[in-house]
């Protein structure tokens, strides 16, 4: 049994992330090529073989809402979008993650609360991403960010 998500983003972002934020961005979302200096979540660390067989860190960056498929638990299709509007951007993402994408993915769930508008924010300075839901349950819970974001 595979241990899978369905993350459901759906922020809309003020105007003042700069334009080296946003191609970072859309690189996450899979929309764009990588940026050469990462911002918004800067290490990938992966363990890997060397050529002797032990164990080395690597850094391998990858685009955390990238994937523009099927979905191979969840049902339906896989994709992210980022459009701009009068006042900033819409952002939705619908994808499958694994509890060990956390980490990373709350990294970049942080950033975009933090630059999220004001209309997403709750009581007590939470501020509501979207959605997360067990691929085996039936309905979604809401994701919010307290600081850090506030996994299932």
């Amino acid at each position: 049994m595979a241990d899978i998500y369905e993350l459901s983003v759906a922020l809309d972002l003020s105007a003042d992330v700069s334009d080296e934020e946003i191609a970072e961005l859309r690189w996450h979302l899979g929309l764009g090529p990588r940026p050469e200096t990462l911002t918004i979540v800067r290490a990938f660390p992966v363990v890997v073989e060397d050529d002797e067989g032990e164990p080395v860190i690597e850094d391998d960056p990858v685009p955390l809402l990238g994937c523009h498929d099927a979905a191979s638990k969840v049902g339906g299709a896989l994709t992210s979008a980022l459009l701009s509007r009068e006042g900033g951007w819409a952002l939705t993402a619908r994808q499958e993650i694994h509890p060990d994408d956390f980490d990373r993915v709350g990294e970049l769930l942080v950033w975009l609360a933090g630059r999220a508008a004001d209309r997403h924010e709750r009581s007590g300075g939470s501020v509501h991403v979207g959605w997360i839901r067990f691929h085996e349950e039936d309905g979604p819970v809401p994701l919010m960010v307290r600081g850090v974001v506030v996994w299932p």
